[in-house]
């Protein structure tokens, strides 16, 4: 007889299929699971490289647990494409990351078996812990799973965690996926001898057992698994770290040994009373050559042919902001050498890789920790040096109370670089920079920018580096720029002074940001109808340009002012300084454009920016609806753009 050519796959509906299956037949369905992921990722693009390394470890929880009962939190949320696969949602992969599709991370109001949203790294055991907690108080039954890779667990909340679970004594499991460590003997068989220990000899204790399985190794073995078990990240700890915080420490376990590993997991749950740690060696990218043998490990790809792994890249039109905010720095450090650079883990994505290739003594990339990272810059500005923090928007979040405290307070120059201001397209909701420019401008003494184009940006690296008496940020968004010349330098602007790029007589729109060639198109669509407008960028939302406000006030009937950002930014800003100046009292009709209220699901950008309200044609019909053309009083939002057909 022929072997079936039906996919185990083809069989699973939910984890509860998976109980069923022998050791071979799981073994089979990891191999085809990997296969699905490559598929699925191919088409849409996503996080390849982390879901690749989790599959066998994926499989293993689903087939010796018993989710959604048990709870299964995955940390960053971005390699849990198996376990979306495994947990009904197969036939939506192909949607991943589009609009009105499955989410690239973890979302509760996606499927039941996502208990938790995790898009920002490192909160997957305080969130776990919480749930043992209400477990415990609510007389529940059921295990909390937290699986952290190992670049997440280098982040204090991580730690915080760890040392509030050691001392709360809670049964809760979190499972160590660390694809950055390189030991010696061969993980294999120092796994199979430690798996061996910790399911077949006779120890009534598992948290002494934990303690001394490694010193039960032989000789061989023993030197490669206590320097696993000191190391996280290459960091060397006195001792097991996972032990001082009060956790029982299994491993290091083969993470691509299905067999031993479901062991593993069966015998922590049959006999763990604590809290307890897994530490399981994987390899980003497991099982897909053009992955494994890339310098990233195919972390984040485009769309991509599986028989290559050729990646289907758009050709750029133009170089992207974060190219232009890496050469410029260059060329400020360049005939600066007091300028230095720090960056969260993301060194690439923010540009600075180029920095680190050329000043390596100047270049600093403090992992994922925003907020060490901006005290760390924070203390560089007061030893005398030029810091450069750039961090994206939706990180920059974490950091807050120390640009609070330890930067504005004391009125220390560091130069915030926000890279993703404003929607980001397909990673959503979670990754969107909309709230930076709210929370920088209400600070006393911050000088905030926003980049138009790419020479603003250019400019704006040459002006915060010449601030020197308080802190500054510029913000830029994610993407090429319009393909603009270039100056060969950056030029410093005069601080809180905008420029007006039309003139007009009627309707005055104020943009702050990268809205200001949809608002040029806007005004082009006004003019059609007879309707004189000015369009002016104000570069700056702190300080304020007062004179270009009060100018636009007094001269047009509408005032409308744009920005990619949620309310109680620029606008909120302008409005109060209309208010406090008694120039309302005249009667002027001013609107103010911003994010709408809502977390926005990921599509492309410009679809995004449709549903927010922030395109040519809903500015143009805000400033329709100002001046009294929709009788029926509706707002923006609800104008259709028909009305400026």
């Amino acid at each position: 007889m022929k072997p079936s050519s039906r996919k185990i796959l083809d069989g699973i509906s939910s984890p509860s299929d998976m109980k069923r299956l022998s050791i071979a037949d799981l073994t089979r369905l990891s191999d085809e699971l990997r296969e699905e992921t490559i598929s699925a990722v191919s088409t849409t693009g996503g996080h390849l490289g982390a879901s690749l390394g989790v599959v066998e470890l994926t499989v293993a929880i689903h087939a010796t647990f018993d989710t959604p009962r048990d709870t299964l939190i995955f940390d960053v949320g971005h390699q849990s494409y198996p376990h979306k696969i495994l947990t009904g949602r197969r036939n939506r992969m192909r949607t991943l990351r589009q609009g009105g599709g499955l989410s690239g991370f973890t979302k509760r109001s996606e499927s039941e078996y996502d208990p938790f949203g995790a898009a920002h790294s490192s909160t997957s055991i305080s969130a776990g812990l919480g749930f043992a907690v209400a477990r415990d108080l609510k007389g529940d039954k059921g295990d909390v799973i937290c699986v952290i890779g190992d670049g997440a667990m280098s982040a204090g909340m991580a730690y915080e965690a760890m040392n509030n679970a050691g001392h709360l004594g809670k049964r809760l499991i979190v499972i160590l996926n660390d694809n950055d460590m390189s030991i010696s003997p061969p993980v294999g068989a120092m796994s199979r001898h430690l798996v061996k220990l910790y399911t077949e000899r006779p120890f009534q204790d598992f948290k002494a057992l934990a303690k001394t399985a490694v010193s039960l190794l032989p000789p061989p073995l023993r030197e490669g698994a206590q320097r696993a078990r000191g190391l996280v990240k290459d960091m060397f700890i006195g001792g097991s770290l996972f032990e001082d915080l009060g956790f029982s420490y299994v491993g290091p376990v083969d993470g691509h040994d299905l067999s031993n590993l479901m062991r593993v997991l069966a015998t922590v749950r049959d006999r763990a009373d604590g809290p307890v740690l897994i530490h399981a060696l994987t390899e980003k990218g497991k099982g897909y050559a053009p992955a494994e043998n890339a310098a990233d490990k195919y972390h984040g790809v485009a769309r991509f042919d599986v028989l290559t792994g050729q990646q289907q890249k758009a050709v750029p039109k133009a170089p992207t902001f974060t190219a232009v905010f890496a050469d410029s720095l260059l060329r400020e450090a360049e005939a600066d050498k007091r300028i230095v650079a720090i960056t969260a883990a993301m060194a690439s994505g923010t540009g600075l890789d180029k920095f680190q290739k050329r000043y390596p003594d100047r270049f600093f990339d403090v992992g994922i920790a925003e907020q060490h990272g901006v005290t760390f810059a924070a203390g560089l500005a007061a030893a005398g040096m030029r810091p450069f923090c750039a961090i994206y928007s939706t990180f920059l979040q974490r950091g807050y109370d120390q640009i609070v405290h330890d930067v504005a307070l004391q009125k220390l120059p560091v130069r915030f670089a926000i890279d993703r201001a404003g929607l980001v397209g397909d990673d959503g909701a979670t990754h969107a920079g909309a709230f930076d420019v709210a929370y920088l401008t209400n600070l006393p003494g911050f000088v905030v920018m926003a980049a138009a184009d790419e020479a603003d940006l250019f400019h704006m690296v040459a002006t915060a580096a010449a601030i020197d008496d308080g802190p500054s940020a510029f913000r830029y968004p994610r993407g090429e720029g319009q393909g603009i010349a270039m100056p060969e330098r950056g030029v410093p602007f005069e601080i809180g002074r905008g420029r007006v790029l039309r003139e007009g007589s009627k309707i005055a729109m104020l943009s702050f940001g990268g809205r200001l060639g949809e608002c040029l198109k806007a005004a082009t669509m006004l003019e059609a109808k007879g309707l004189s407008t000015t369009v002016a960028d104000a570069r700056f939302s702190k300080p304020l340009d007062h004179e270009l406000i009060l100018q636009l006030a007094r001269h047009h009937q509408v005032v409308i002012t744009i920005e990619e950002g949620a309310a109680g930014g620029f606008g909120a800003h302008v409005l109060h300084f209309l208010a406090s100046s008694g120039t309302l009292d005249r009667g002027l009709r001013i609107r103010t454009m911003t994010l709408p209220d809502v977390f926005l699901d990921q599509d492309t950008p410009r679809a995004m920016y449709t549903q927010a309200g922030l395109d040519a044609q809903h500015i143009a019909a805000t400033a329709l609806a100002a001046l009294g053309v929709v009788a029926d009083g509706s707002s923006a939002r609800e104008i259709t753009t028909a009305a400026i057909a």
